[in-house]
Order: C-alpha cells, then structure tokens, then sequence
C-alpha cells in the first residue's frame, strides 16, 4: 500500500470497489466482506467500516484499521481519520494530526483551518488563511472565518486589495492567483454580514465574467434573501444564464405565487440559454403542483421549435410521458423526429425509445431493437440495454449483456453481480487492474485552478 496507489485508485475508481458499492454491500448484509477488503487496501471499504466501528464505541479498532492508510502520508486518509476524532469529541487529537498536512496549502489547509474555527482557534486559522489568500479556495474560507473572527474589514481590506481599478480582464484567469471577479464576490459576502446590503449589491454588479457558481447567481441570491423583489425581477431579465430568473420563480413559487412564478418562465428574452433552461425549470415546476399534462405540452413546444430537439430536450420530454403513463405518445414523438430526418435515428435519440417500449409491454422488442441498431454491439449500448432489463429485474440477463464489455463497465456489472449473491465475482472484476500512467500524488493544492 502506497499514497500514489491510492491516490490514483481512488481518483479513477478503477481496480478498486467504489463508493456506491460499498453502500451496496452493506444494505444486502455482507459486513464480513467489506471487512475483509477494509484490510487489504480498498480504502473506501476502510472509510466506510471505520466509519460503522466508530459508531459502535470501538473507536481503537476503526483507528487500526485507518492506520495503515495513514501511514502512507496519504492525505484523504488523514482527513478521513481527523474527521472521526473531531466527531468523536477528540478535537485536539484531530488538530495535531491534520497540522503537518497543512504546511501544502490546498485544500488540506482549509480542511485545517475550519477545524481550527470550529473549535475557538479562529486567530490562528485567519493567520494561516491570510497568508494563502490568493488560492481560491482558501480566501473562501477565509470569509467564512472572519466573521466570527471579528476581522471583517481586515479580510475587506486584503480582498479590495485583489480588486484592480479600471482594470478590464480579457479573460476570467487573466489575473494570477485570486481574480477579480472571485474576489468582488468574496468582498460582497462581507458586506452583506455587516448589514451594507446596498454596497453588496452595488459590487456584484461590476463583475465581468464570473457571475454564476455552481447554477447559482450570488446577486440574485442576495436580492431574493433581502425581499428586494423588483430589482430581481429587473436582474432577471438581462442576466443570460437564466439563474436569476429561477430564483425569482423560486421564490414566488414559495410564496404561494405560482402563477406570478409561471409567468417569470414565459417572459420573452434574447437569452437563448435563459429560454431553454427556463422552459425546463417550468415543466418541473408545473409537475410540482399536479399539472403534468401542461409540462408536458411546454417541454414539446421547446423540442419542436428550431434547433430544439437536442438529446437531452428531447430525453426530458419523453420522461415527462413516461411518468404520466403516456408510453405511446413518446413513441410517436419519435417516431415523427425519425421521418423528419429521413428515417435516421441516432443511438442517443434512439435509446429513449427503450424505457418507452419497456412500458408498453414491449421489453423483449426493445432489447431485439436495440441489439439490431447499428450501434447495438457498441459497449455503450451494451450498457443501456442491461440497465434496462435490471430495472425490469431480469438481472441475470444485465448481467450477460454486459460481459462482454466488462472492462467497459466493471462497475454496473458488478452491481448486479452482487444482486446476484456473486460478491467474490463482483469483487475479483473491480480489482482487475490495467496499466496506469505514472502520475504524481494529488495534494488538495488548488493554487490555480478556477472556482467551480
């Protein structure tokens, strides 16, 4: 057992027993087994069995058996075990062994310093922070400490500080380390702690590339937060993404407005990208309130109009029939996008017929169809007909479907051999190991990567 093994194992999920299946093991009862491979180096079977001692009280044995993966200087391992100690009351213990990791910056260091924060050591932890603040990463957590820290407007100052007057980035990494942008919105958390909602508001209004995280729009979370409804609604209408616009939705929507929330979806625009994603997030809005029908009719509306029948518009309007019990009537949507374009059908358009013809009474048609497609001896269609006929519990036969393409899928293969009662099979397929390249070990280092 070594950091690089693992890192690379566990970063890949190949020739070793994943996360998900791990679950899995211990929901069908094979305790022992995720035991025994807790001992020989899967470490997501170490985690999790560390993990069920620990809630036991047998806090010595889950230590013995992390021990191992600690040893390597791995760092996943250390924050795993640092991470039981805190939750077992042994914050002490858990700061000294996360300290050394610290000193690589990244993400163990932020790691660190929320441990720090959360157990009355905030000084020592904005000290480290400050020092990093051009990582990303570290300067979030930074903003997240300074408030309770009491050091507001000296986090203010250092983030203003990264903000160039009259400077005009061409790019959202023009800028080394911490960019403008990542900080206007740091500077903005600041100020709406300390109740400067207008200054907040004024500031996220100068970013200039970087306006959404994670499908979230911070300008349009602060307004919605302060009841500054107008200035939404006003946001809504030129911000591109659409973000804005599902946050004002959002929040009439739980103000019990759901026509004013509807109405919000339909507003014209120049956003193409606002209009698609909107008319999306208004099919799952009236599936909310018992209006599947008119879901479905919106969702079809956005497939036939130009350029809108793309995979995964169209994925949605036909799980939007099959969840209302209109099996038949995607079928005949497809069928009329096949004769629209000259009797071909793509396997990704394809494929959606499956689930469809499944509901009908269709199943063995389906998998005859599918096998005869084109690209039926394609590993990827291997894996969507076996994932068919395990949802319809013919695993024996997901099972034979995708043998062929072990390699390809070790992991949906092993699931259902283990639905199967075959763990020793499942288990030898997931450590089959194939020649990796020679990388170097992950850190947690975010120095200079983008904020997503």
């Amino acid at each position: 057992m070594d950091a690089a093994d693992l890192d690379y194992r566990t970063r890949t999920l190949s020739g070793c027993i994943p996360p998900l299946l791990v679950t899995r093991l211990l929901e069908l009862g094979h305790m022992e087994e995720v035991e025994f491979q807790a001992r020989r180096g899967e470490w997501f079977c170490a985690r999790e069995w560390a993990r069920l001692l620990g809630d036991q009280g047998r806090q010595a044995e889950a230590l013995e058996v992390l021990a191992p993966y600690v040893a390597t200087g791995w760092w996943p391992a250390a924050q795993a075990q640092a991470e039981l100690l805190e939750g077992w009351g042994w914050a002490e213990e858990a700061i000294e062994l996360a300290r050394p990791y610290a000193e690589a910056g990244g993400r163990p260091l932020e790691f660190f310093a929320r441990l720090l924060a959360r157990h009355g050591r905030t000084d020592e932890a904005v000290a480290r922070l400050s020092a990093g603040i051009e990582d990303w990463l570290l300067a979030t957590a930074l903003v997240d400490i300074a408030g309770e820290a009491g050091r507001d407007e000296d986090i203010a100052a250092l983030l203003a500080a990264r903000i160039p007057e009259g400077h005009r980035c061409d790019s959202p990494w023009c800028c080394r380390g911490l960019d403008p942008d990542t900080a206007i919105g740091l500077l903005a958390t600041i100020r709406e702690r300390q109740g400067r909602v207008d200054e907040a508001i004024a500031l996220l209004h100068t970013r200039q590339h970087i306006t959404s995280v994670n499908n979230h729009d911070q300008l349009a979370d602060l307004l919605a937060r302060h009841d500054r409804i107008e200035e939404l609604r006003a946001y809504a209408v030129t911000e591109y993404l659409g973000h804005a616009a599902r946050r004002l939705a959002e929040v009439l929507e739980e103000r019990g407005d759901v026509e004013g929330a509807i109405a919000v979806y339909r507003q014209p625009g120049d956003s193409p990208v606002r209009q698609r994603n909107g008319a999306v997030h208004l099919a799952q809005l009236l599936v909310r309130h018992g209006r599947g029908h008119e879901a479905i009719e919106v969702t079809r509306v956005l497939a036939d109009s130009p350029g809108g029948a793309e995979d995964w518009i169209v994925h949605t309007l036909c799980t939007l029939y099959a969840d209302h019990g209109r099996a038949l009537d995607g079928l005949a949507y497809l069928d009329a996008l096949k004769a629209l374009r000259d009797g071909r059908e793509e396997w990704d358009f394809f494929r959606l017929r499956l689930p469809l013809m499944a509901d009908c009474g269709l199943l063995d048609e389906a998998v005859e169809q599918a096998q005869a497609h084109p690209e039926g001896n394609t590993s990827y269609a291997a894996w969507i007909i076996s994932d068919l006929l395990a949802k319809n519990g013919r695993i024996e036969e997901a099972v034979a479907a995708l043998e062929p393409y072990a390699s390809a899928h070790s992991g949906s293969l092993a699931g259902h051999l283990i639905d199967l009662g075959r763990v020793k099979d499942a288990v030898v397929l997931l450590q089959q190991r194939e020649s990796e390249p020679v990388a170097p070990v992950w850190t947690g280092s975010l120095f200079n990567d983008p904020p997503f």
